[in-house]
């Protein structure tokens, strides 16, 4: 099983990306997909993350800027990000949970002031 992440980049503050995470090599459907975020020198941490019935949950930094979404059918998960602030200068990491949970192998995400 792969996740093949795309959508990093860099942007201005205020501007907006949007990251996708496809999973190859499995037919399988993960419970959860999302994306955690590790920027230098602190912890990774959950970003966003939603379930096969839809819901989500995202940390308390993003609300309101961030959306995460799932198509099943593609086995994909997106992270559309506006109105983005220095602070979310990270690498992004798809991540997907099933029996076994799958890293993607992280994006870089660099927001100037």
């Amino acid at each position: 099983v792969q996740l093949v992440e795309s959508g990093g980049g860099s942007v201005q503050a205020g501007g907006s990306l949007r990251l996708s995470c496809a999973a190859s090599g499995t037919l399988f459907t993960f419970g959860v997909m999302g994306w955690y975020r590790q920027a230098p020198g602190k912890q990774r941490e959950l970003v966003a993350s939603v379930i096969i019935g839809g819901s989500t949950n995202y940390a308390d930094s993003v609300k309101g800027r961030f959306t995460v979404s799932r198509d099943i059918a593609k086995n994909t998960v997106y992270l559309q990000m506006n109105s983005l602030k220095p602070e979310d200068t990270a690498v992004y990491y798809c991540n997907a949970r099933g029996p076994i949970t799958y890293w993607g192998q992280g994006t870089q995400v660099t927001v100037s002031s």
